[in-house]
């Protein structure tokens, strides 16, 4: 099975295409730009919406759903927002056979249609802390497409808030960039770092856009997460008011933050190898596959009754299927299901039976341990939990062996070429410094890391004096 997937040394981009297209992930669409997920890919989804979803409830979201056509006119009324947005924009111009009186832009993104009922719904103090979040896709029209990473139209979950104080919308914004980094960690076994946005990378419209930064195997850093503190940017353009406590009139604090199915090109990129993926048991849809082994019937009716037994008593415990194909080879299946990423493999057959034990592979390392029958709905949970250690770990160790000073910056240039990763540098918030910087390297201000402001050092393109330490990297 292997084979079919082209060496990530040899051509990571081929790699990565191979790996998501191969283990059933995804497919190209007849559309140009946009792709099909398919039912292991949209498993893995609901996987991340689901641990999502739940805790943006926990933290006092509601769901909520916006219409896909928005008014063109509404995009218009924010000038940054549009201008961030207008090479994006797929717009509709006639319906029903008729053309349109005013256009529709298909949603890039929620705040106009949003924050245009919004002013609808919020009177008083009383109405606030208003906090929905909308499950949905979005468009936007990219020239250069890469299943997950970057599509024409992909899926996302959009928060939208508003606020009484600026320190309430704030503090909003970080509560969520905390969510998300926590995820991360502990779901997707991936070490963020968590920062706040340049002005030149900031979202449209924003007053401040804070982020979740990954660096992949292959040494670039993947955008996972953006939360943005809105200000009162788009509540002064549509008239977001409300009464305060003492009888006066003031407008809303907003914010909003989002993530997108480029988690699951994340995961590929982060955890993949040559052999195809490898999924988080956190996130998993299968977190164990069940792959007996027998040669005569006499042998195929025992290890299928202990099979199925099995499957009885673990499925309440983990996420198991048991693999009973009789066209493919024991052999043929353990290539699918290492392609497909499945955490632990349980092979069984007359031997294993014999002696009363299940041979336990890992995907992580391929290495095989013997568990006894008795002892697997205790042993299991166990071989996830460190399973979902050691790929964190491992990850945390390729993100720190491939951080490094930057060095001057005829270094930097160098060494952003031949060896990649994340660059600290100090910067002197000077936008063309920023922009000769990406012009000549192809490198962006990732984030500016939330700790570490306590030093100073010469900006790494003009050398003058910093306190503003910054994270740089090529970027998909």
């Amino acid at each position: 099975m292997s084979k079919v997937i082209t060496p990530r040394g040899e051509d990571a981009a081929r790699w990565y295409t191979d790996v998501v297209l191969r283990s059933e992930l995804a497919d190209y669409s007849p559309v140009k730009g946009c792709m099909v997920i398919r039912p292991q890919g949209y498993a893995l989804w609901e996987r991340i919406q689901g641990a999502l979803d739940a805790r943006f409830k926990e933290t006092g979201h509601q769901n909520a759903y916006f219409p896909l056509f928005i008014p063109e006119s509404f995009l218009h009324k924010e000038k940054a927002h549009v201008e961030g947005f207008s090479p994006e924009l797929a717009v509709v111009t006639i319906g029903g056979g008729k053309e349109l009186e005013e256009k529709l832009v298909v949603r890039p993104t929620s705040e106009t249609i949003m924050y245009s009922m919004f002013a609808k719904w919020i009177r008083s103090y009383r109405d606030l802390p208003l906090l929905l979040n909308q499950w949905s896709n979005v468009v936007r029209w990219e020239m250069r497409t890469r299943l997950f990473l970057r599509t024409t139209e992909f899926l996302w979950q959009e928060g939208h808030t508003a606020h009484a104080t600026e320190p309430e919308a704030e503090a909003e914004t970080l509560k969520i960039l905390d969510l998300y980094y926590d995820f991360a960690h502990n779901q997707m076994a991936l070490p963020v770092l968590k920062g706040l946005k340049s002005e030149q990378e900031k979202f449209a419209g924003a007053l401040r856009t804070y982020c979740i930064e990954a660096l992949m195997q292959d040494g670039k850093a993947l955008q996972a997460g953006t939360s943005h503190n809105l200000g009162q940017n788009f509540s002064k353009v549509f008239d977001v008011k409300f009464q305060n406590r003492e009888g006066g009139t003031e407008h809303v604090w907003q914010t909003s933050w989002g993530v997108s199915t480029r988690l699951i090109g994340a995961l590929v990129l982060g955890h993949g190898d040559d052999a195809g993926l490898i999924l988080p048991p956190a996130l998993a849809p299968t977190q164990i596959v069940v792959v007996p082994i027998w040669k005569t019937d006499e042998e195929k009716s025992t290890v299928r009754q202990t099979v199925e037994k099995l499957i009885d008593s673990l499925a309440p415990h983990v996420r198991i299927h048991a693999d009973l194909r009789e066209e493919v080879s024991p052999g043929f299946k353990f290539n699918e299901w290492e392609l497909k990423g499945v955490p632990l493999r349980i092979e069984l057959g007359p031997r294993d039976l014999a002696k009363g034990q299940v041979m336990v592979a890992s995907r992580l390392d391929r290495r095989k341990e013997p568990v006894p029958l008795g002892e697997l709905v205790v042993k299991l949970p166990e071989l996830l939990a460190q399973f979902q250690r050691s790929l964190y770990d491992r990850a945390l160790k390729f993100r720190n062996d491939n951080t490094r000073p930057a060095g001057t910056y005829s270094e930097f240039k160098e060494q952003i070429e031949t060896l990649g990763g994340f660059f600290e540098a100090y910067w002197c918030r000077n936008s063309q410094c920023e922009t000769k910087i990406k012009e000549e390297t192809k490198a962006t201000i990732r984030c500016i890391p939330l700790d570490g402001q306590d030093g100073e050092g010469a900006c790494l393109f003009c050398g003058s004096l910093s306190r503003t330490r910054v994270i740089l990297a090529r970027a998909y």
